[in-house]
This record gives C-alpha cells, structure tokens and sequence, in this order.
C-alpha cells in the first residue's frame, strides 16, 4: 500500500465544506479526491460541539468567528458565548468523522469523539484549534497543554483512525 497526501498531487482544488454534516463533508472531500484522482481517498471532518450552544459551532468550527477568522478569534468568540456559564454546564465534545471512498463508489465511515469541558480561558501553547480553551478533567488540562504524543492516542482523530485500522485489519 502506498499512501500520499493531497501535496502529491498538482492542481488539486479546494472542496467547498457547504454539508449538513460532518459525513456528507467528509464524503464530498472523498469522492471529489478520489475522482480526480482515480485513487481510493481517506478524508475527514471535524469540529467542536458545545452542550450548552446546541451543538455550536460544529461543522463550522474552523470559521465560527468569520469565513477566515484565526483560532485565537474563534477561541475568543466561543469564550465569551460561555461567559458566566458554570463549569458544570460546559461540557463540549471533538468530533471526528472519516470517509474512505473507492473509485468504484463503495464508501466507509468511521466516527470518533473526545469528551471534555470549555475551559474559561485559554492555556498551553500546543495544538491548534480550540486545544487552548479544551479541558480534559479526568488530566486537569487543556488539550494545549498536553504532550503531542498524548494528544495523538486520546484524540477524537485518533479514536477514528484506529477504527479505521481494525476495519482496515479484517479487510
């Protein structure tokens, strides 16, 4: 098996995240890959959800503070929609959904989740995204303070790929 990423490629667009869902994203990334490029293709999606926000910002995590806003901007604006808002009360998730799709249309999912709490400021200096303000409290710590090691085998990314590598596995 070989593996490439989209780097290896030339001339490969941008796909457009305009789904419901992180499944029907995820497969629109997949097969739009895999049909330029005849390749099977392993593509994901992924967010933030918020008890307390109805599930906010979910599929749109990377730009809930605006079409290009920072991490630190959507960090921010997620921080202060939970201003005043108990500890208790910010229990949050990642979430996590992998597609593999064949050029011949045949298509697997699998799904991760991480659970935790929104921090009520931002801490630690690692990861990206939301890391700062995502507290684990079973570690008492941010996702941005945790080793990269840690955070690659406790992860919502990493529960999905291990998902996928049993399927993998017995396939």
């Amino acid at each position: 098996m070989e593996i490439r990423s989209l780097a290896d490629y030339t001339n490969v667009p941008d796909v457009e995240e305009d789904g419901t869902t992180y499944l029907e994203n995820a497969f629109k990334k997949a097969k739009t890959y895999s049909v330029l490029t005849g390749d099977v293709v392993l593509a994901d999606d992924s967010g933030l959800e918020v008890d307390f926000l109805n599930g906010e910002p979910g599929i749109y995590s990377s730009r809930y503070a605006g079409p290009n806003a920072t991490d630190e901007e959507n960090c921010r604006k997620l921080l202060s929609r939970l201003e005043g808002v108990s500890p208790e009360n910010r229990g949050a998730m990642f979430r996590c959904v992998l597609v593999l799709y064949h050029p011949d249309e045949r298509c697997e999912s699998f799904e991760g989740t991480w659970w935790g709490r929104i921090h009520t400021e931002a801490l630690g200096d690692g990861g990206f995204g939301y890391d700062p303000v995502f507290y684990l409290p079973d570690l008492g710590l941010t996702v941005a303070q945790l080793a990269p090691e840690t955070k690659n085998v406790l992860s919502h990314r990493a529960k999905a790929l291990d998902l996928f590598k049993k399927w993998l596995q017995s396939h």
